[in-house]
């Protein structure tokens, strides 16, 4: 049962659920309505009778009750009883010899009131009956029936109608819970179309967005803020793909090409030099891909994150730039522990000092220092810097602005030229550890500001 429940559609069972329910909440009030009904007429006949007895006892504490006892044809049966149980007056059609309850019962009911339902063939009448009796004076018990007949007809009358009526109540109520249930869910089935043709068409697009502000365009919002994500996503892997085909063509064509000239003359070539170029392509295509791989690490991956002092990890990075073309100063105010990846943290560090060292004109400052719940990073040099619009810009991967920063030391060429990956790789690890990244100008030169979340005391 669970499994066939299971296999419905959704529209199926909330249809189900729903006319369940509903099934159960028309019987119900189909029992409640005659009931009620019953209840009612039951309480109307006992209020008739009572009456009509009531007006008999006045008449014989008066003295005046006529025989027979007179009342309206085909309304009450009358019968008076004496104090020995004997039936004294009668209205007219009513049985003088056999009380319709025997003496002690209807002395019974004239002290509570109670009334009783009997069958009226016995007594010589036609249909059921309600019968009630009333003290009169001289010890008389006045015993009043009237006919069950017609409410019997009209809960009869009712029962046949709502055997009738009920089930096509029902069933119009399921159809129109079926129809409400397929309108209701037809911005899903819009979101599962639009879903199925993006899959087909692997080409991510905004799925529609159903007007009402309800749970399914709260739903449609968030998937389509998803897909966005995934094709910025999708964009950006084309584009490193084309970027890395094109940045690694380069140094394969130069050493495909040293290779073939030397193996095609062999004699007239320096094979000591040409070694030397090939290893030095060969190092660029290496750096390259260490620095992919680490991009991929931080975009996919989760970083091992431990108290790591920051300024131990800068003074401890820019003391491997003692023989660098300019000085590099490590300047720190006391620890700043950060929870991180040490090791990214000192690649970011290299990443940053190698880039301020290749551009520099005389210096470079590295200096850590605590700001608040933060731990801020600044690596300046003296180069040419980079203008304002192209700040973030210089964040792109393969980025390159222009030749004066392209090369070290405002137009001084070392030789080394970087792929375009430094301050993707910094601005990566910083947000990998919930940190940022800015560029600023050092007036000359370039300000690099990394900042990063420091660790509690209380939980170093």
């Amino acid at each position: 049962m669970v499994m066939w429940w299971r296999r419905r559609s959704l529209r199926a069972r909330l249809t189900l659920a729903t006319s369940a329910g509903l099934a159960l909440a028309l019987a119900l009030a189909a029992v409640l309505l005659v009931s009620a009904l019953h209840a009612s007429l039951v309480r109307d006949l006992d209020v008739s009778a009572r009456q009509g007895a009531v007006e008999v006892a006045a008449l014989i504490e008066q003295n005046r009750l006529p025989s027979p006892v007179p009342v309206a044809p085909g309304t009450l049966t009358i019968q008076v009883l004496d104090a020995t149980g004997r039936i004294t007056n009668i209205s007219p059609g009513a049985d003088r010899l056999v009380p319709m309850l025997p003496p002690a019962q209807a002395r019974a009911a004239a002290r509570t009131g109670q009334a009783r339902t009997l069958a009226g063939p016995p007594l010589g009448l036609p249909s059921m009956l309600r019968v009630v009796a009333v003290g009169a004076a001289g010890h008389h018990v006045v015993i009043s029936a009237i006919s069950y007949t017609q409410a019997s007809d009209s809960l009869a009358t009712l029962a046949r109608v709502l055997a009738i009526g009920t089930p096509l109540l029902f069933a119009l109520l399921a159809l129109v819970t079926w129809l409400l249930t397929g309108y209701t869910l037809r911005p899903i089935a819009a979101l599962r179309r639009g879903a199925a043709e993006v899959t087909q068409t692997g080409v991510p697009r905004d799925l529609p967005v159903p007007l009402a502000r309800d749970e399914v365009r709260l739903l449609a919002v968030t998937l389509n803020d998803m897909l966005s994500r995934l094709a910025e996503a999708q964009q950006r892997q084309r584009d490193l793909v084309s970027d890395t085909a094109h940045e690694l063509r380069s140094p394969i064509a130069s050493i495909r090409a040293q290779l073939e000239v030397a193996l095609d003359h062999p004699d007239g070539v320096d094979w000591a030099e040409t070694a030397r170029d090939v290893h030095a392509d060969t190092l660029r295509l290496a750096r390259l891909t260490e620095d992919l791989l680490l991009l991929a690490r931080l975009d996919g991956q989760h970083l091992r994150r431990t108290p790591t002092d920051l300024a131990a990890v800068c003074e401890s990075v820019a003391a491997r730039y003692a023989t660098a073309r300019v000085p590099v100063r490590a300047e720190t105010a006391g620890a700043c522990v950060v929870a991180g990846d040490a090791e990214a943290l000192a690649r970011l560090m290299v990443n940053l000092l190698d880039n301020a060292a290749r551009h520099a004109a005389s210096r470079v400052y590295a200096s850590v220092w605590a700001d608040g719940g933060w731990a801020v990073l600044a690596v300046t040099d003296d180069g040419p810097g980079i203008a304002p619009e192209d700040a973030e810009r210089a964040f792109g991967r393969f980025a390159r602005l222009d030749q004066a920063r392209a090369r070290a030391g405002g137009g001084q060429d070392t030789g080394e030229e970087g792929a375009g990956l430094g301050l993707a790789i910094v601005r990566s690890t910083a947000q990998a550890h919930g940190g940022t990244v800015s560029l600023g100008d050092a007036g000359p030169g370039l300000r690099v500001v990394v900042r990063l979340p420091l660790v509690p005391r209380s939980a170093r």
